[in-house]
């Protein structure tokens, strides 16, 4: 299990400055030179150990794919984006987009070190606070367990949809106490329950840093595990409070921000629509404390024109790019967007010498905010070339991946040049953010509540996306784009209606945000789906697709990396079926 013990840390006012002794093997021996106990149960003490476990949210030290992102398994594996790249580089993501992932997978096994890592470090925070000094107050210890809860929570759901079945470990159990003898064979999501209720109940609405959880994002969470069980009554009680009354840990009331784009700008992120994210920062003497997770999710060969320069990885799918198409304004429900003249017109194969003319058809503006394409303004930095930025387009299409691109206005700025690549950046992940809180919400509605409400936070971001006045512009004028986007007008028509409505436009809002692949498992259409999304890109991308298929009761669920069970023995940890 990769059960970390931790040495000791230091409070600082960066994600992390602690030392650990990190081990392989799920039963270790701790390492000497630890700090002394005074120094660890201290309040600078205690809180510096819950630093840790909140800097391992984006999976530092382990594979690039570990962090709680997800832009692999839950964006590529669930048909938002290609792998990119060519053949010969970074190949162990490949199995990824044709559901072939194996027990041996390095990045199976490194998402399983690393949210166990978390919670390795949650965990000690709740043991060292057990144990605080008297300067740690009543108030200070409420707050502490809340936020260490919270984490180790955040962490057993990743593992719990990415695993299913996985072993539980809490603060009581440790080295020489049986830790090594844990099975998975308890299903853990009233634990995971428990963990974010206790959160909601007693952490502050405020913070003294917005990067801290917060009861409102306690509630968001907890909603958000009753929806992953299809409690949907449940959900909808906590939604309703959530959507009433809820606020970012810096006090601000929760609302969609008027400019799409904001949520993706590191000088900007910071807003009424963060419910919880994972932090970065940029030029702090460690590219660590940036955002790792993208490094390579950056048009390819760029030069001083473009972003970063490497390496042309997680390239938007041509089905999502039809996705974004419309007629009447509205989104095209029945699957036609990836038939005739409905698929959205591409460069696949045209040299950026040579003449294109971009699609003239009625589209989303969110299409040009999420997917770069010739001929559009990509942020401030030049119209996206079109092949020139693509490294290889039999395993990318012609696409480029646009949110949490930096600006080159922003480039040494709110980006860490210390590194190999200017790709280290600022910008924050948004684990859950208002509008999928909303677009939940819209789904517990359809279920338990009313179809009108449910229209109504559909509509809602909708009309965020219709505000014109942030619609991309040419660098000449005007939109960049034929972009008709309306409300839904008239009432749904049935549940059946509603479900579809609210799950497209899941897919359209949240696009390249680790989301897709996660919701098609829950909503049990994963199989179908995919295998749909595999027939369709195929086509344009034989070479990157052969040999992918889904298989239903077995794919949703990665492998328990083998690995560990030979670690702990097949006593001990099973299998997941079918591998």
């Amino acid at each position: 299990m990769n059960y970390s013990f931790v040495k000791g840390s230091v409070a600082t006012a960066m994600l992390l400055s602690v030392t650990f002794a990190c081990n392989d093997k799920f039963l270790s021996v701790p390492a000497t030179g630890q700090l002394s106990n005074t120094q660890l149960t201290s309040k600078a003490g205690v809180e510096g150990v819950l630093i840790a476990a909140y800097a391992q949210l984006n999976g530092r030290g382990y594979t690039q794919t570990a962090s709680s992102y997800n832009w692999m398994r839950g964006s590529i594996s669930g048909g938002d984006a290609n792998k990119g790249s060519n053949s010969g580089d970074f190949s162990a993501i490949t199995p990824y987009e044709t559901y072939q992932v194996l027990p041996t997978s390095s990045e199976a096994g490194g998402k399983w070190n690393a949210m166990y890592e978390g919670i390795s470090r949650a965990n000690a925070t709740l043991r060292t606070l057990a144990t605080a000094g008297s300067d740690v107050t009543d108030s200070d210890k409420k707050r502490i367990s809340g936020e260490a809860r919270f984490l180790r929570a955040h962490y057993y759901f990743e593992l719990k949809r990415a695993f299913n079945m996985v072993p539980y470990v809490d603060e009581t159990v440790d080295y020489g106490t049986g830790i090594d003898k844990v099975a998975n064979n308890v299903d853990i999501w009233p634990k995971i329950e428990a963990d974010f209720q206790y959160a909601y109940d007693n952490l502050p609405a405020t913070q003294s840093a917005v990067g801290r959880a917060n009861k409102w994002a306690a509630a968001s969470y907890l909603a958000k595990t009753y929806m992953y069980q299809a409690k949907y009554s449940n959900a909808k009680t906590l939604f309703d409070l959530i959507i009433a009354s809820g606020t970012t840990s810096g006090g601000t009331k929760y609302a969609l921000v008027a400019n799409y784009t904001d949520i993706f700008n590191a000088a900007a992120e910071t807003n009424s629509e963060s419910v919880f994210a994972i932090q970065a920062a940029a030029n702090t003497g460690s590219s660590d404390n940036a955002n790792p997770d993208l490094v390579l999710n950056f048009p390819y060969n760029t030069g001083s024109n473009g972003p970063a320069g490497c390496c042309g990885f997680f390239a938007p799918s041509f089905e999502l790019g039809n996705s974004f198409r419309t007629a009447n304004g509205l989104p095209l429900l029945d699957g036609s967007y990836n038939s005739g003249s409905n698929q959205l017109k591409t460069d696949q194969g045209i040299a950026s010498s040579a003449s294109f003319t971009p699609d003239a058809g009625p589209v989303d503006p969110r299409l040009d905010w999420s997917i770069g394409r010739r001929g559009i303004p990509y942020l401030d930095w030049q119209n996206h070339p079109g092949l020139d930025w693509i490294r290889d387009q039999s395993f990318a299409g012609p696409y480029s991946p646009k949110k949490f691109v930096f600006y080159k206005s922003q480039d040494k700025t709110l980006t860490d040049g210390s590194s190999w690549t200017d790709g280290y950046s600022a910008i924050n992940y948004q684990i859950i953010r208002y509008a999928d809180v909303l677009l939940m919400a819209a789904e517990a509605e359809i279920e338990v509540g009313s179809l009108a409400t449910a229209q109504t936070y559909i509509n809602m971001v909708r009309s965020r996306a219709a505000n014109a006045t942030y619609w991309v512009k040419a660098y000449s004028g005007g939109n960049a784009a034929n972009y008709v986007i309306n409300t839904y007008s008239t009432a749904f028509a049935s549940k059946d209606a509603a479900r579809t409505a609210v799950r497209f436009e899941r897919k359209l809002e949240l696009s390249g945000e680790g989301h897709r692949f996660f919701d098609l498992v829950r909503w049990g259409v994963a199989a179908t789906t995919l295998n749909n999304f595999l027939a369709y890109e195929s086509l344009k991308l034989p070479i990157a697709y052969a040999g992918g298929k889904f298989t239903s009761g077995k794919d949703e669920y990665m492998p328990i990396p083998q690995q560990q069970i030979d670690y702990q023995g097949t006593s001990v940890l099973k299998q997941n079926p079918g591998y």
